[in-house]
C-alpha cells in the first residue's frame, strides 16, 4: 500500500508524532507502514534475526540500534529473511550494508547511513520494548508510517483516504 506522510500530516496532524528528518531510504519501497515491533540493541543483529523470523505481515520493525555508525545491524540476508515472513518494512537507528542489494528488493528499508562493517552476534538485545529515538518514544503495537518526505507515528491505524 502506498502512504503520503505529507496527506497524513494534514488529516491526523494533532494526533501524530513526526520523527525528526535523520532517515534515508535504502530500499526498493519508497512508502511503508504497518504496526511496529520493537528490538533495542547495540552493533549486534542477533535479536534483529530473531524478531525477522516471525511473521511480520502488515508489520514493521523498529530498530533502535542506539545510532551506531560503526557496524551495519541490517544487510541482505536479513533483509531476505524479512521479505519471507512478509515484513512491510524496517527502520533503524542506526547502519545498513549491502546497499546495491537492498535498494532492488520489494522492502521498506530506513536507516541513518551506510557502512561495510557487520554487526556481531552475541546474542544480546531485547524486543517489544519501548524504544526512544528521532524525538519520538515507540510502543510496540503503534503504527508508523514512512515515505520519501517522513515518517510518522500513531497510536491508531490511519485511514490513508
Amino acid at each position: 500500500m502506498d502512504y503520503n506522510t505529507s496527506a497524513l500530516c494534514d488529516l491526523y496532524g494533532d494526533q501524530i508524532d513526526v520523527l525528526e528528518p535523520l532517515f534515508s531510504n535504502f530500499g526498493g519501497l519508497l512508502s511503508f507502514g504497518g504496526q511496529i515491533h520493537t528490538v533495542k540493541c547495540f552493533e549486534d543483529n542477533s535479536a534483529i534475526a530473531a524478531s525477522l523470523d516471525q511473521d511480520g505481515r502488515g508489520k514493521v520493525l523498529v530498530i533502535d540500534g542506539g545510532g551506531s555508525m560503526r557496524r551495519a545491524l541490517f544487510d541482505s540476508p536479513l533483509a531476505e529473511l524479512a521479505l519471507q515472513q512478509q515484513w512491510e518494512g524496517v527502520i533503524i537507528f542506526g547502519a545498513v550494508r549491502d546497499v546495491d542489494q537492498l535498494e532492488e528488493l520489494d522492502l521498506g528499508i530506513m536507516a541513518l547511513a551506510s557502512i561495510p562493517v557487520g554487526a556481531c552476534q552475541n546474542n544480546e538485545g531485547q524486543s517489544d520494548v519501548a524504544v526512544n529515538f528521532a524525538g519520538v518514544t515507540f510502543w510496540p503495537e503503534d503504527y508508523i508510517y514512512a515515505d520519501s518526505t517522513g515518517v510518522v507515528l500513531s497510536q491508531e491505524p490511519l485511514e490513508t483516504e
